[in-house]
């Protein structure tokens, strides 16, 4: 196995653990993205005379094999591989010989790197923009046939005014869709081609057309000059990651909301056994532990983003090896907040509200008596408002 870097002398294992790292676990998801972003350069090597049009058949149908292999559960990335791009051309000069070496003129693996994450990220912002759509959909569900049942509105944990699941659900569809639309404008930063700053600093004296790049991949704009693609590590990450932040956050007072809902005391909504689990001691005990774990689930994500934003911290300008670790708190992040749209999603399908348990006070009528008030008596709000709260109508008779 020779590494992309490998220039004879023996590498110390110990050295080479510590480095890679679970990098190598993650670049698993990165292939798919290396294989097209290898293809759309070899596409701009051949179109600019660097390869013939052999030489470009034969490396895209190799990548394109390699890729299916991958995608079939056909080989896994090896800690001695290091990454996604050395097990790609590894197998490449395997698969179609010494061609398959000059995939690599006019490419670093750190533009290989952030071509592919950004493709990736692409890709993903949409499937979590999904997940949290159908948690949208399942509240559309819960308004459309539990939507008239009064609840009681709360401020400070009591009750304040009337409301009702139509209102309290719509809140969080509204908020969710906030959510997905701040993760879509997360795009501006991950939509920009990297490929062609190389380590950094330009592919030098060749002449290369980085447009030509973006327009195979789908990239919205070349990211220029060149020494700015290694500034931005970090940025577009931190970017999902906050939106993701927002998204299970959402998702996690809604948890909380139905934790308190389905307690005894409240008892404003049954939780179908299968989605509780049970008390190995207590025999008549159904939790909400699905929920709760949602609720615990939004405090993971933030502490991500504090790490993410901390790794380039006072970072000097170009290339680092710290930024390799950016890769574990993004994916994570994404991986939670699918997971989290995905079971509220299901959870909610089985949430019934029960009217004849909810215990409505009168004195939530209050501001909407000093409100007829003004109205009927032409009256100031401050002079109702008084009125109202000396007489204490809610102690009589409300209507």
């Amino acid at each position: 196995m020779k590494r992309l870097w490998d220039k004879g002398a023996a590498v110390d294992d110990m050295i080479l653990r510590f480095t890679v790292g679970s990098d190598y676990v993650f670049d698993n998801r990165l292939v798919e993205y290396d294989v097209r972003a290898s293809i759309a350069h070899a596409m701009m090597l051949r179109d600019k005379g660097y390869l013939t049009a052999e030489e470009f058949r034969q490396i895209e149908t190799g990548l394109i094999a390699i890729g299916e292999q991958h995608a079939n559960g056909g080989w896994k990335i090896s800690l001695e591989e290091e990454d996604a791009h050395t097990a790609i051309e590894n197998r490449l000069v395997k698969e179609i010989g010494d061609v398959g070496k000059k995939v690599h003129l006019a490419r670093s693996r750190n533009d290989q790197v952030l071509a592919a994450l950004r493709l990736y990220l692409m890709n993903e912002i949409e499937v979590v923009s999904g997940a949290a759509k159908k948690v949208i959909e399942a509240l559309e569900i819960i308004v459309k046939e539990q939507g008239d049942v009064v609840l009681p509105g709360f401020t400070h944990m009591q009750q304040a005014m009337p409301s009702s699941v139509s209102l309290w659900a719509g809140g969080f569809v509204r908020e969710l869709r906030d959510d997905v639309d701040g993760l879509r404008r997360t795009r501006s930063r991950v939509n920009v081609n990297p490929l062609g700053s190389v380590a950094g600093y330009g592919a030098g004296p060749l002449d290369i057309d980085r447009e030509a790049t973006a327009r195979s991949l789908g990239f919205d704009s070349v990211q220029s000059p060149v020494t700015s693609v290694q500034l931005s590590r970090g940025k577009a990450e931190a970017s999902v990651i906050f939106e993701l932040v927002l998204l299970v956050n959402d998702l996690g007072r809604l948890a909380a909301d139905l934790v308190l809902f389905s307690t005894s005391e409240f008892s404003y909504v049954h939780l179908a056994d299968s989605i509780t689990t049970g008390s190995s001691v207590m025999p008549q005990k159904r939790n909400p532990d699905v929920f709760e774990l949602v609720r615990a689930r939004s405090a993971q994500i933030p502490a991500w983003l504090a790490e993410s934003l901390n790794i380039c911290n006072k970072m000097t300008s170009g290339y680092h090896r710290d930024m390799q670790l950016l890769k574990e708190p993004l994916l994570r992040s994404i991986d939670v907040a699918t997971s989290v749209c995905d079971i509220m999603a299901h959870a909610l399908n089985e949430i019934r509200f029960t009217p004849e348990s909810i215990r409505v006070d009168k004195s939530i009528f209050a501001a909407e008596l000093a409100y007829e008030m003004v109205v009927r008596d032409n009256i100031s709000f401050r002079d109702a408002y008084r009125i109202i709260a000396e007489s204490k109508p809610w102690e009589g008779s409300v209507k």
